[in-house]
Parts: C-alpha cells; structure tokens; sequence
C-alpha cells in the first residue's frame, strides 16, 4: 500500500485545528497550575504542563498507530474488544483506586489510567458493526432493544463506580449513532423526552415524598444544584458558584494570562480539569473563549464532514460516533462551567489536563483521520 497517497489524503484542516488547541491547553495548563504546582513538595511550576505535553506526545504516536490500520479491520476484533470493556469496567470494582468518592481508576505501577475513558472508544468501534449489520433494520420500536442492552451492560458498571458523567456520555454516543444508522428520530425524541419527564417526576417524587432512587445523595444534589447554587453555596453550588464568577469577571478581553484572581488564588475548584474553561474566560475574556469554541466547532464540523464521505456505512457509524462523543464533552462542560448544566466531571477533550482522557480523545481523532484519508477507493 502506498502511505504516501494515503498521507496525501488526510485532512489536514482537521491536524492544524486540533494542534492549535492542544498549544492553547497548554498554555492555559500553564497558568491555571503555576502558583499551586509551586508549593509543596511540587517545586516546578510546569511540572503539570511538562506531564501533559507526554501525554500529548503518547497520543500523537496513538493517533499514528489507529491510522496505519485500515478501519475496516476493526470488526474483526469487536467481540474481543466487547468483552475486554466488560472485563476492565468489572475488574474497577475489584481493584479500582478510589478517588475524590468514586472507585474509577486502576493503578499500574507509576501509572493510573481510567478504563471508562477507554470504554468511550471502545463502544464506539464496537456498537458500530453491530449497527452496521442491522442496516435498514431499527424503523420499528422494538427494534431498538437490543440496541439499548448492548450499551446498557458496561454503562451500568460505569454508573456502578459511579461515573454518571461517562454514562450519560455512553447515552450521547448511542443515540448519535441510532440516528445516523437510519432509527426513526420520532422513535428517538419520544424515548428522550419520555426519560426527561420520568426522570424529573421521579426526582420530585424523591424530594418532596422521598421515594427510593438508585443515586448517591452527592450525585442527586450535583444533578439538580445548577437550578439553584446560591441555595448552598457554601457547600455544593460553591464551585458552579466560583465558575461563573470566573467567567463573568473575564469581560471582554479577560484579566490576562497569570492574572485570573479567581484560579490564581484558587477560589475556582479543580481549574486544571473539569473548570479549565472558566480559566479561559477569566484570563483571556470573551475573546478567548469564542476562539476556543470556534476551534472546537471547526473540529466537530469536520467530524461530520468525514462521516458523510465516508466510503461505507461502517466508516460513516465511526465517524458519527465520535462526534458525538466529543461533541457532547464540549457542550457539558462549557454548559457546566457557564451555570447552565450540572456538574457532571465531563472534561473539556483536548484541553483538560488528564492522560486517559488525552489518549482516548486522540485516538478518536486518529479513527476520524483514518476514515477520511480511506474514504475513496486507491488504485495503485
């Protein structure tokens, strides 16, 4: 095979966009890390930066490694890669290195890796073949059962851990693919506002005749906080509470890099994760974050673009999904740090400090790249 035709072909739009964003992380990183990276026993105020630049370079070699297979090949590993994401999501309930009240990560030696960010990548390579064999087959209701307990099994050992952010990401990548599998979107939007409505007479049932409902009490009170912080904003809207100050404090041009008095003097929770975009809009105003938002748009638009010239239906199911994945990170997050949505610890792709989430989030981009540049017939 020619690599250098192949080479020719890739979408190098999509590249330049997503290594701007990985230079402005770093950056922010940078600033959101160097005052409390100096003190301790952290004396190096880039320690957090020099980590995810290895990420960073970890993932460009991921992104190579999923490119140099044709897509095409995956199928023939989706069974094994189907049980080992049951295995590795079972066995962080046995031997998972809790955190922050949650049992997600696995140690190995120096490393702690999360499997539920690997799961993401998983489910999508996965579930895509088994949609690609029921092609023209999900129009009735029905149809779409088996469709739900595929995705149902690991995403109720993700909720087990719990990680109810990764499990409502599970749900995003399911219905973008059940959509573009050809699943009649009547079918889908009744199934989702039908769980809306359940789920929100069920948590009013549980507030005001306190019935049973299978979520830890932190879990509810994050989910329903964001409706109103102030009423416990000392407790758990403080931090919803810290990001929209953040945010709002920014203005137009932001108070510039090293200069967010909310990160700096860390009054804003978590700033080098989950609220890195409330760093954004502090330090660098409306301007910065508009730009960051554009970048990822051109990211999620070239996403879909890839997907619809994709060769085939599986490269297209491929495509879909991850741009749902990330497409759904995106909105949550800037959603959450904006006050908008619930805090769920979805992290920004790309742009959050984090080694798993770095790994898997390049490995998509690498499945996107893979498609794109196989998306017509070489001849050679």
């Amino acid at each position: 095979m020619s690599y250098n035709r192949l080479l020719r072909n890739l979408d190098y739009t999509l590249i330049l966009t997503v290594i701007l964003i990985l230079a402005f992380s770093l950056v922010i990183i940078s600033s959101a890390t160097h005052v409390t990276s100096a003190v301790g026993d952290q004396s190096d105020s880039y320690d957090y930066v020099k980590k995810q630049l290895i990420w960073i370079l970890m993932g460009v070699v991921a992104v190579i490694l999923v490119m140099m297979v044709h897509y095409e090949n995956f199928v023939n590993y989706s069974k094994f890669l189907y049980g080992l994401n049951l295995v590795m999501l079972a066995s962080v309930l046995v031997l998972g290195h809790t955190a922050m009240g949650a049992q997600r990560w696995i140690a190995m030696g120096p490393f702690i890796f999360q499997p539920s960010e690997f799961a993401k990548v998983i489910i999508i390579i996965t579930f895509a073949d088994f949609l690609t064999k029921r092609d023209g087959r999900l129009k009735r209701f029905r149809d779409l059962f088996p469709c739900f307990a595929y995705i149902g099994i690991p995403m109720l050992l993700i909720l087990k851990q719990p990680d109810l952010g990764t499990s409502l990401v599970f749900i995003a990548i399911m219905f973008g693919m059940l959509f573009a599998a050809g699943a009649r979107p009547a079918h889908l939007l009744l199934i989702i506002g039908g769980g809306v409505c359940f789920i929100s007479i069920w948590l009013y049932a549980h507030f005001n005749f306190g019935v049973w409902i299978p979520l830890e009490d932190y879990q509810i009170t994050r989910l329903t906080i964001f409706l109103d912080p102030w009423k416990d904003w000392q407790g758990a809207g403080y931090h919803m509470i810290q990001s929209q100050i953040a945010i709002g404090s920014g203005g137009l041009w932001g108070k510039g890099l090293f200069n967010g008095s909310q990160s700096q003097l860390n009054f804003l929770p978590i700033q080098h994760t989950d609220f890195i975009f409330s760093v954004v809009g502090e330090e660098l105003g409306f301007v910065g974050t508009v730009t960051l938002l554009v970048m990822f748009f051109i990211v999620v638009y070239r996403g879909i673009q890839i997907a619809s010239e994709a060769k085939d239906t599986y490269g297209n199911l491929l495509a879909i999904g991850v741009v749902s994945k990330l497409a759904f990170h995106i909105m949550v997050n800037v959603g959450m740090t904006a006050g908008i949505m619930p805090v769920t610890g979805v992290p920004l792709p790309l742009f959050s400090y984090g080694g798993s989430s770095m790994l898997t989030n390049m490995c998509s981009l690498g499945i996107l790249l893979n498609i794109y540049m196989r998306r017509q017939k070489l001849m050679f």
